[in-house]
């Protein structure tokens, strides 16, 4: 009987991940996400304020709300 629970334990081994190991995976993919958007929100941010102003400025009569 030991043996084999002994041998049913060898043959099952631990592979794979557990729900651990992925939750943390997935807080380290949000982690570069967020800092990734705080990174270039700046310069997305500029590029649309600039493109605004410039159909403010070349565009049409009626003024542009952006």
């Amino acid at each position: 009987m030991i043996r084999s629970l002994r041998k049913s334990r060898q043959l099952r081994g631990d592979e794979g991940a557990s729900a651990v190991e992925y939750g943390l995976l997935v807080a380290a993919i949000a982690a570069v996400i967020v800092v990734i958007v705080f990174a270039l929100g700046g310069v997305i941010k500029n590029a649309f304020q600039n493109t605004c102003n410039s159909v403010k400025t070349g565009g049409s009569s009626t003024a542009a709300t952006c």
